[in-house]
């Protein structure tokens, strides 16, 4: 292993997460200027504008890691890490952002938005698993599945339905226009925005694949880890600044909405741009259950007293950290609940 091309790829993932976030932060001021200007409903600025805008990320690492590079499993490990960093640590930097006794939720983001989100977790699943069923693939001790664009499409058709409850929620809401000064200069940067991040992440997923080589440690687990943080850090900036103007709701919806935009149409849009991808079941799974695992522990701590404390947040933080070791030790064979990788 070469310590100075470690650094290197290190200063590549480091720049591009700089330049990531720079960009997702155009792309999101320039989807909200053309949002108002062409009176958006509130559902699909939420569900579809800004979700694309915070998750674009995590949606081109998933794309390009699959169709440029030929590994769908990065990019799914892209995927669950960055929801399992958006599920406990944004709420937990939320909290501390907020107001004193924390960040506030309300009964939608608990009964609605948190559950259809375990929601799009079990129907992923349920995808992967028919892969494996219907469609096994040979491999060296580790369930393998060939999900085709047929099977993508059943993810990306409940998200559809996702869209359709939120715009039935808010379908006798008026939204006025509010023109922008220059609507061509608004697409301008909306498409320099996405360029610029789309050149961003591929340097997040070089990197990780270049990381995986030099360690000896699957790019799957770095892109769980260090692409994951990457692609997520512009929403936990999202939800930062809605905390500190006291939009608790706003702060968590962003999160939940995040994970169900990622879930459901990030990794099956891969799939369908390559025509098809193998999934290692085996290693997807634990991670699927973990995230599980993490959203059970955070909706309880919210329905408590619709509100994450300052403690709460703490208690979020080290079991991030948990996660993360449980990485470490697994890319160290002390265990081996990820065969395959």
């Amino acid at each position: 292993m070469s310590l100075s091309n470690a650094f290197f790829w290190l200063a590549v993932a480091a720049v591009a997460t700089g330049v990531t976030w720079t960009g997702s932060e155009r792309l999101e001021r320039s989807a909200e200027v053309l949002s108002d200007h062409y009176g958006l409903p509130l559902a699909v600025r939420g569900t579809v504008v800004l979700a694309i805008g915070s998750s674009f990320p995590e949606f081109s690492a998933a794309v390009l890691s699959t169709l440029l590079h030929g590994e769908f499993d990065l990019g799914v490990g892209v995927i669950v890490g960055s929801a399992i960093f958006n599920v406990l640590v944004i709420p937990a930097l939320a909290a501390l952002a907020g107001e004193q006794r924390g960040v506030e939720a309300n009964r939608d983001i608990v009964y609605k938005e948190a559950q259809f989100y375990l929601l799009a977790v079990s129907a992923l699943i349920i995808t992967f698993a028919l892969a494996v069923i219907y469609r096994p693939v040979e491999g060296d001790g580790a369930l393998l599945g060939e999900v085709s664009p047929l099977l993508a499409a059943v993810p990306l058709g409940l998200y559809v339905v996702y869209v359709f409850t939120q715009h039935q929620d808010v379908r006798e809401a008026t939204v006025e226009r509010v023109p922008a000064p220059s609507v061509l200069w608004a697409w301008f940067w909306l498409a320099v925005a996405l360029v610029v991040i789309l050149v961003a992440v591929e340097g997040l997923v070089r990197s990780a694949i270049a990381l995986g080589e030099l360690f000896g440690v699957a790019a799957f687990l770095w892109g769980a880890t260090v692409v994951a943080v990457g692609t997520s850090l512009p929403d936990a900036f999202v939800s930062v600044r809605a905390a500190r103007r006291e939009e608790g709701v706003t702060a968590l919806g962003n999160v939940f909405g995040s994970n169900t935009f990622d879930l459901l149409v990030a990794v099956p849009a891969g799939v369908v741009v390559a025509g098809g991808a193998v999934v290692n079941f085996s290693s997807s799974l634990p991670l699927f259950a973990a995230l599980v695992l993490f959203t059970v522990v955070v909706f309880a701590l919210l329905r408590t007293d619709l509100s994450l404390s300052h403690a709460e947040a703490y208690a979020l933080f080290a079991l991030y950290g948990l996660f993360v070791l449980w990485l470490v030790v697994e890319a160290a064979d002390v265990t081996a609940l990820l065969p395959g990788v």
